[in-house]
């Protein structure tokens, strides 16, 4: 089992994980494969904070961390995105996806980044230290509940005096 940086020949293995990992669940627009492919071509993706997880050499997971900015009236603090994390179905409920959410948080952290934004679950997330982003004043682009809108911070007091509304990469489609 290996956790490393996804290079440009694993895009369509990973793409068709994306797909399987998402398929028939409620919450989902089954485009998130479309999602990472142009975040991928976006400024804001970094190579290094697009994860894969391989078992046997054959991926089976991916996570994708990606620049985002918090704005208010006085100034933008850049952070991340995280978003999306997908498992292949037969390899779910094994910890491949909390192994590559705490790899992907440490590779931030010592890439110099200080925050993460996440939108999920609000029992899930918090065990990674995300905490609703309202605790800072943050908020989101759209209507999303408070319990699901989270931040972590990479560093200790790092979020100290930033607040505002998140500016998601346009990748995301949301403006």
């Amino acid at each position: 089992m290996t956790i490393r940086i996804e290079k440009s020949k694993d895009f369509d293995a990973t793409e068709n994980i994306i797909k399987e990992a998402f398929t028939g669940l409620p919450f989902s627009d089954q485009k998130e494969h479309e999602l990472v492919k142009r975040l991928r071509e976006s400024p804001e993706f970094i190579p290094s904070l697009s994860l894969v997880y391989e078992v046997d050499e054959k991926i089976v997971g991916h996570i994708l961390l990606t620049k985002l900015k918090i704005n208010d009236d006085k100034q933008s603090f850049e952070a991340l995105a995280l978003a999306p994390v997908s498992v292949k179905p037969s390899y779910q409920r094994k910890g491949i996806g909390k192994e590559m959410i705490h790899k992907s948080l440490e590779m931030a952290r010592e890439s110099g980044f200080k925050a993460v934004v996440v939108m999920g679950h609000e029992h899930y997330y918090p065990k990674f230290g995300f905490e609703p982003a309202s605790k800072w004043n943050i908020k989101a682009p759209f209507e999303v509940p408070d319990e699901t809108f989270m931040v972590k911070e990479l560093q200790m007091g790092s979020l100290k005096g930033i607040q505002g509304v998140v500016e998601y990469s346009p990748a995301f489609g949301l403006q």
